[in-house]
């Protein structure tokens, strides 16, 4: 199972973004959905597949930020 987490576009250069991921920058593929600098967005297999609302993202975030302190607790 694969799990999306949200990042942040930071620019697009033609047919790829630049995308934020916590401090770590990837280059995504662009064109399956609108995106601008500053967009919240999952990313899958290299393609951006999807924008987030901001709550949407925070909602994400937050739960993944569950989901690591649960981890980090089972140690």
């Amino acid at each position: 199972m694969c799990v999306a987490v949200p990042g942040t576009v930071i620019e697009i250069e033609g047919k790829y973004a630049s995308v934020d991921f916590g401090g770590s920058l990837i280059k995504a593929r662009c064109g399956l959905t609108e995106i601008k600098p500053g967009d919240k967005v999952l990313v899958h297999a290299g393609y951006i597949i999807q924008t987030l609302s901001k709550t949407e993202a925070e909602e994400m975030e937050e739960i993944i930020g569950m989901e690591r302190e649960a981890l980090k607790n089972n140690d």
